[in-house]
């Protein structure tokens, strides 16, 4: 699982790969970027729910630290 600000990272160096490659640039592109990573914000919030969800019910073993946990989830490499 990649957390939802490395989703769009992806998802905007691949819409603006395609954009270089066509030269064809406009500010509604930029427009639809920005409106990308605002879209991530709920999915941001609901996957900081769930791991505060997590530790709170147990799921979460209590030997991990947090850094633990977030590199256990996420695949972050």
């Amino acid at each position: 699982m990649k957390t939802p600000m490395q989703e769009h990272i992806e998802w905007m160096q691949e819409k603006l790969r395609i954009l270089v490659e066509c030269r064809d640039f406009s500010f509604a592109e930029v427009d639809e970027c920005i409106q990308h990573a605002e879209s991530m914000l709920k999915k941001e919030r609901e996957t900081i729910c769930n791991a505060f969800s997590d530790a709170r019910h147990g799921a979460v073993e209590s030997r991990w630290t947090a850094e633990e946990y977030f590199e256990e989830i996420f695949d972050t490499k």
